[in-house]
């Protein structure tokens, strides 16, 4: 399946069929020095099974909005010389790391995708049924039954992809995510000055400072009140920002530039940019409790539009609120380094412990 990274699409429902299996043989040897060979009917062969496998080069579950069912090969049926029939071919259906799979009508989850080339079967292929020669017996010798081969699984399934990332940058439409991203990581995001320039998470990566380690980060769409309810963007890229370990959490100030390219002069309210933070917070917590508790970091961007003082202003009222916030400016570099590294220290505190990697989980 070609991976088409510009169509992001992170929800899908899909059916699959296995295979069923072949049908066992009635088949009886023919042979001019054995007139009464017996039962020589083969086996029926197994239906072909469906599996996921994890790919680290896919980004989106394109593939299955453009077809979203798929079928796996039946068994062939069973043979006279007690031939077996071919078993059916498997499927194989390959998806982005973090793809959490769940049965669509029961709710029931089968399993996450975490680990590059990680493979769980979710439809078995049928067995095959067995031919006549199974059945003979002392008293019936020439047994003319066989078995039909058993029907491969049906499943109707329920396919959301959770974006897998170190560091997710949360904030309001135009708080400067895009811009963050870009100079954090070798990541290009579309970068412009009108709300919601970011439809689909982006995604970035930057070297550790000893080398050892990649830390990816996510720019997740910009948030408005009511998102977890479904408003702007809505929930639809909340459930990107489950699976990060640390949040950096950007308020910008209002302004930019306007239709002539200046630069206008901007909104440096310390109680705007606290209702900011306040608003993303809140719709952070009533999508899931756990989201508020992960590790913050709160960055004032875009502080080449402000004045030095009206940065200590600011600074000074989250401060009394409790809360650190680093100002930093994408545009000149400001700051930049320092949070990258703090961004290291803090992933690297909050790894959790190794996964095995199961290849053929069932």
């Amino acid at each position: 399946m070609a991976d088409k990274s510009n169509h992001f699409i992170d929800y899908v429902k899909i059916h699959v069929k296995a295979g069923d299996g072949g049908q066992g043989c009635i088949s009886f040897l023919r042979d001019r020095g054995k007139p009464f060979g017996g039962p020589n009917g083969g086996d029926g062969g197994r239906g072909g099974s469906v599996y996921l496998e994890a790919d680290e080069e896919m980004t989106t579950l394109l593939d299955f909005k453009l077809r979203p069912s798929w079928v796996a090969e039946r068994g062939e049926h069973g043979l006279g010389k007690n031939m077996s029939g071919r078993s059916g071919k498997d499927i194989v259906l390959r998806v982005p790391l973090g793809t959490l799979i769940s049965e669509d009508r029961t709710f029931t989850e089968i399993g996450e995708m975490m680990t590059h080339g990680q493979r769980i079967m979710i439809a078995k292929g049928g067995d095959g049924g067995r031919g006549n020669q199974h059945f003979a017996t002392a008293t019936v010798k020439a047994p003319r039954k066989a078995e039909a081969g058993w029907p491969g699984q049906e499943k109707h399934l329920v396919l959301e992809l959770k974006v897998l990332a170190d560091v997710g940058l949360v904030g309001l439409p135009n708080a400067g995510k895009s811009t963050m991203l870009s100079v954090l990581t070798s990541a290009n995001p579309k970068i412009g000055s009108y709300p919601f320039t970011t439809l689909s998470p982006n995604l970035g990566v930057f070297e550790s400072s000893n080398f050892e380690r990649r830390i990816t980060v996510a720019d997740i769409p910009g948030l408005i009140e009511g998102a977890h309810r479904g408003a702007g963007l809505g929930d639809r890229f909340l459930r990107h920002v489950e699976r990060t370990k640390v949040l950096v959490h950007l308020v910008a100030p209002e302004g930019g530039e306007d239709a002539a390219g200046e630069i206008t002069e901007a909104n440096a309210d310390p109680d705007a940019l606290l209702f900011a933070y306040d608003l993303v917070t809140e719709e952070l917590r009533q999508y899931s409790a756990k989201l508020p508790k992960k590790p913050t970091i709160v960055c004032l961007t875009k502080i080449d539009l402000l004045k030095a003082a009206q940065v200590k202003k600011i600074v000074a009222a989250f401060k009394k609120r409790g809360l650190e916030i680093i100002p930093v400016s994408a545009k000149d570099g400001s700051q930049i380094d320092d949070l990258r590294g703090r961004l290291e220290r803090l992933v690297m505190e909050n790894e959790p412990p190794s996964i095995p990697q199961d290849g053929h989980t069932t």
